[in-house]
């Protein structure tokens, strides 16, 4: 199984950082359903009237890594991790396109 990148969702979240480990004319589909929200950012989100974009680019709601393999060694990988003690799984799919990253 080959890593093809890995990026630290710090400060930029989802829309500044993951582009930047990505190969120019790639664009990286998040499923918005498999992201696992945690309750406090749908609190923040709430109480502080902040746009769902905004919440992925600012808290990253709670990802603090993406790592893209090959779509065939998606279970290796995440099946690798899980038994090295980390929560774990897929978010979405790389494809042909410029816009960076869409979540959907």
């Amino acid at each position: 199984m080959k890593v093809k990148s890995i990026s630290h969702i710090t400060g930029g979240g989802f829309y500044e950082n993951i582009p930047r480990s990505l190969p120019e004319g790639i664009t990286a589909k998040i499923d918005r359903s498999a992201v696992k929200v945690l309750p406090i950012f749908d609190i923040i989100a709430k109480e502080g009237n902040i746009p769902e974009r905004d919440m992925f680019n600012t808290f990253n709601m709670g990802v603090g890594m993406i790592i893209c393999v090959d779509k065939a060694d998606a279970d290796k990988a995440v099946a690798s991790l899980i038994a090295s003690g980390e929560d774990a799984y897929v978010i979405g799919e790389l494809a042909d396109g410029d816009e960076g990253v869409i979540i959907a």
